[in-house]
Formats: C-alpha cells, structure tokens, sequence
C-alpha cells in the first residue's frame, strides 16, 4: 500500500499556510490609474467597473487611501482631449501638459509613492499608434527621438519607473542613454518586453480613447502565437539596460512569465490587462463567480508563474479583502 499521502499537508489551516510555496501580496501590485485634465471629475470606465478617470484634486484623496491600505506603487495613464493631439505627439513634453503637472503634484503630496508613468506615443497621437506614422507605416528610428522627449519630460516630473509600452525595437536602450545623459540614471527602466497584439485591450483603449485610427498594431506589438520570440524581445531590453522585463497582458501568458523569470536575473513583471479584470467584474455582476475569490486565484496564478510585481486594476480591492 502507498504510504505516501500528499492530503496530511493539506489537513488544517496552519499546515496548510506553513508548506504554502507562493505568497501573494499588495507588495506585489501596482496599481494602474487613469488621469483627466479638469476638476472634481471621477467618471467610472463603463468597461472596466469600479475603474475611474479621474481628475488630480479627486485623485489625491483616492491615493492617500491606497497607501493606507499598503498600495505603494501606481502607474498613471492619462486621458488626453483631441484637441491636444497631434501626428507627433508633441503634448506629451509641453510644459503645460496636465499629467507632467499631476505627476510633480503627486511626489510633492506623497513622496513615499512610487510614481510609473507610460511611455509611448498613443494616448497623444492624432493617429493613435504607439509609434510615428507616415504613409500608413509606423516608423521605428524616427519614433525614438520622440519617446526620448517624453521620457525626460516625466523624469524631470518625479516619476521613478519610465514604462516604455511601444514596443519598438531599440527604445530601451536610446532610453536608457537619455536619461543617463540628462542626469537621470535612478529613474528605473520597466519595459514592456514580450507585450502581445491581444484582443485584451478594449476597456483600456475605451479608457483613454487610444485606439487607432487606422489599422492595427501588429506589426510593432507581438504575435500571440510566439514564445521563443519573447526571449529574444527579452535578451535585447535586457541588454540595453531594462531593470525590469515586463509580459502583457499576463493570464493567457503565463507560459511566458515563467519562460522570462527562468532566463533573466532581473525582476519580471506582468500586466494584468483591463480585458482580463472585465471578465472577472462581468462575470462577478452576474452571480456566476466568487468574486474575491476569482481575484485572489488570478492574481496567484501569476505570481505561481514568476511575476514578482503584477500591475492590476485589482490592486485596491485585493488590499481591501486581506484588510478585512
């Protein structure tokens, strides 16, 4: 007879919680946060429920409470008017832009924050590509100066993670040079490394109002049906200097967090996407999932899979159910 029974481990709480092998906890999110310029605004995202835009004076009372609750980190998009873009997405360093306001605004209230920001052209293009187009064609080296300026615009801001989501080839490095050569070398680089043309997207692009006016992004983000081509997304962004190798989005990619995480000394990240979290809230809304539950065992699944920090539209909610 079998004298080996793998359910004495499991027979109790506290056995249960001593042999537990992957720990999950809000020191592991960041929590991503929409931003729109005016006041007393926070407008729930008809996509994405219990996720709001939010204008800066209603957003730091709604920060002062994630840190209270042990949020530490956030990553800030900003949902940018029509009227400011433009083919080359100069709003992204003026001087007057609302978020490289917020974002000095918010280390100056919180310093304690991790402040991330995003890094591409899309949110203040006129054309919606995370890249320079001309001709229908997404231009790679002629897009870099571009994501250099913003860059440097958000350091001079206060931001501590630049989070370049272009996925062009190449930018991590030119990033990377540029901040050093502007007095910049602390802030972190946390690339989008193996970021997924994924059907994911939609409440986030709903969001901000970033989807592109033509075309798709294929051929800049990568295909959904590679995996031995993120480890060569990974060993360039690597290479040129990234403190972090993010995978987006992350449930239907767990495959990869785990490929990154045992190839690369450097922390991995995942996204985990405003598509994934909708299904969760819909199916939650309409009584066929547990929803703390739900969150809880997606949220594990990634960190089972190696993310060691999980941007979440969850995060608040998940530092809210281990309060209770």
């Amino acid at each position: 007879m079998n004298t080996i029974r793998p359910r004495r481990n499991r027979k109790n709480s506290a056995i249960r919680q001593m042999v537990e092998e992957t720990q999950l906890g809000v020191q592991h999110l960041i929590y991503p946060i929409f931003l729109k310029d005016g006041k007393g605004i926070k407008e729930e995202v008809a996509s994405l429920p219990n996720n709001f835009r939010w204008s800066l004076d209603q957003l730091l009372p709604e920060l002062e409470a994630c840190l209270k609750l042990g949020i530490s980190t956030i990553d800030i998009f900003p949902a940018v008017d029509d009227a400011l873009k433009d083919q080359m997405a100069s709003y992204s360093w003026a001087s007057d832009n609302f978020y490289l306001r917020a974002i000095s605004t918010i280390k100056k209230e919180f310093p304690e924050l991790v402040v991330m920001t995003d890094v591409a052209m899309d949110p203040y293009s006129s054309d919606g590509h995370d890249g320079l187009v001309q001709n229908g064609q997404i231009l790679n080296d002629e897009t870099l100066p571009i994501l250099a300026k913003m860059t440097i615009a958000q350091a001079q801001a206060g931001a501590d993670i630049i989070g370049p989501s272009d996925m062009m080839d190449g930018r991590v490095g030119y990033l990377r040079s540029a901040l050093d050569d502007n007095g910049f070398t602390d802030v972190s680089i946390m690339s989008y490394t193996a970021k997924y043309a994924s059907a994911f997207y939609g409440p986030f692009r709903d969001a901000l109002n970033s989807a592109p006016k033509s075309g798709d992004k294929k051929t800049y983000q990568m295909n959904p049906a590679n995996k031995r081509e993120a480890l060569l997304e990974a060993q360039l962004d690597f290479e040129e200097g990234a403190d972090m190798l993010m995978v987006k989005p992350a449930l239907c990619y767990l495959d990869v967090i785990s490929l990154l995480k045992e190839n690369f000394p450097v922390p991995i990240t995942a996204y985990n996407v405003s598509g994934e979290c909708a299904m969760v809230y819909a199916a939650a809304q309409n009584g066929w999932l547990d929803y703390e539950r739900a969150v809880g065992e997606m949220l594990l699944s990634m960190r089972r899979a190696g993310a060691d920090a999980i941007l979440t539209y969850f995060a608040k909610d998940f530092a809210q159910f281990v309060r209770s």
